[in-house]
């Protein structure tokens, strides 16, 4: 785990890869090949157990049979013991099976840049909030709470389209209707989409769509029929997300833009003939989909569990099968922590103390593996594993049948 409050340093690193790779290929080289090089106090799985090194971000793309991108790590180190573990990345030779190439870019003193932060808002606080001889408390709160989220969007090509912070360099894109929409996916977390502000799609989304994963995520209306007819035309569109009809993408709650997310179609399965978006069959299949999620939780409610002692392993398991759910337990068994199953890095990475073990009902891969290990945990139970580079023998994998 890492605190955001302990950072000094910020290490920026481009990296390039000499095939196609993943995210957890980066992690595990990084881990693999820096173990035990410079020894124990400097090593990078126990510096991020104990704090002092953040997690590993990995951002990167693969084009033409070449991947690359950036890594970005959080140091409470000091200085020199910063640039020493940043040297020693860039003696990575190899991600996977490929030869690759870490670079270290710089190194930022965040501290430099809180303090830069700090100077900027409170000369705009003199400006704004003394013109009238006193505060209002209330007009400060509000104008906070709204600047915490519409802050983080950004402008992307020469249509200045709104799009959340990661869209530019995320391997995947979420392509909605408006500002409105992408502020209120910010909310809650989701920072890869972009705009198309209207119906007549803006060169900057094709060429988007074309270089990345799409989904198009619209309106449960005919306004959002209309775009996605548009956007299957003129973009590359790999999948299709819609909201219920009736509904708006910036008024869904969390869990009510979650679903339609996680049960995207895939856009070959909705196009006729014609090569045009066959609406109703759209709107048909999500509606079987949502009926089977719905008998699905069901049958699990009806499902008679005599011989599973709540609060028991086996109950968590059952508890969590086939509901997409992530728990965080005790040593005596008891939640500590309950989420969605695509929320689990937010899940391990402020996790409480007492963590013993993880239940999950997702496939678990390299990036929960390092996240469970700086946690500290015990075991991990999962209906699938993949991907795994290098399991750490102080974690017990358990599948959930």
């Amino acid at each position: 785990m890492h605190s955001q409050d302990t950072t000094k340093y910020l290490i920026h690193m481009k990296i390039e890869a000499e095939g196609v790779v993943q995210k957890s290929d980066v992690v595990g080289a990084i881990f693999g090949q820096t173990e035990g090089l410079l020894g124990e106090e400097l090593d990078l799985r126990e510096l991020q157990r104990t704090g002092r090194m953040g997690r590993i971000d990995a951002q990167i793309a693969s084009v033409k049979g070449e991947t690359k991108g950036f890594i970005h790590m959080a140091s409470s180190l000091d200085k020199a013991e910063t640039a020493i573990l940043a040297a020693s990345l860039e003696t990575i030779d190899r991600v996977g099976p490929c030869i690759a190439r870490v670079t270290v870019d710089r190194i930022e003193d965040i501290r430099v840049t809180k303090r830069q932060q700090i100077i900027t808002r409170a000369k705009e606080l003199l400006i704004e909030s003394f013109d009238e001889g006193s505060i209002d408390t209330n007009d400060i709160m509000d104008s906070v709470r709204v600047s915490s989220r519409i802050e983080k969007i950004i402008e992307l090509g020469e249509e200045k389209l709104p799009a959340g912070p990661n869209a530019p360099d995320a391997d995947a894109i979420i392509v909605v209707e408006g500002r409105a929409d992408v502020i209120n996916l910010l909310k809650y977390g989701i920072k890869n989409t972009v705009a198309v502000e209207g119906t007549n799609i803006p060169e900057t989304i094709v060429s988007l769509c074309n270089r990345k994963t799409a989904t198009a995520f619209v309106d449960g209306d005919r306004g959002g029929d209309l775009i996605l007819s548009e956007l299957v035309q003129v973009a590359e569109i790999d999948f299709v997300a819609i909201s219920p009809r009736g509904r708006s993408v910036e008024d869904m709650t969390r869990k009510e833009i979650i679903k339609p997310l996680r049960n995207k179609i895939p856009v070959e399965y909705i196009i006729n003939k014609d090569g045009e978006v066959d609406i109703p069959e759209l709107h048909h299949r999500m509606e079987m989909i949502d009926s089977s999620t719905r008998e699905r939780a069901r049958r699990h409610q009806e499902e008679v569990r005599i011989q599973k002692q709540p609060g028991s392993m086996e109950w968590h398991m059952s508890e969590v099968k086939e509901k997409h759910m992530a728990r965080v337990l005790s040593d005596k068994w008891d939640i500590l922590k309950e989420s969605d199953a695509d929320l689990t890095d937010d899940l391990l990475t402020n996790m409480p103390p007492g963590g013993n073990g993880l239940v999950i009902d997702r496939m678990v891969d390299q990036k929960i593996i390092d996240y469970a290990y700086s946690a500290d945990l015990k075991y991990i139970a999962a209906p699938e594993f993949s991907g795994i580079v290098k399991k750490p023998v102080s974690i017990k994998l358990i599948r959930i049948t």
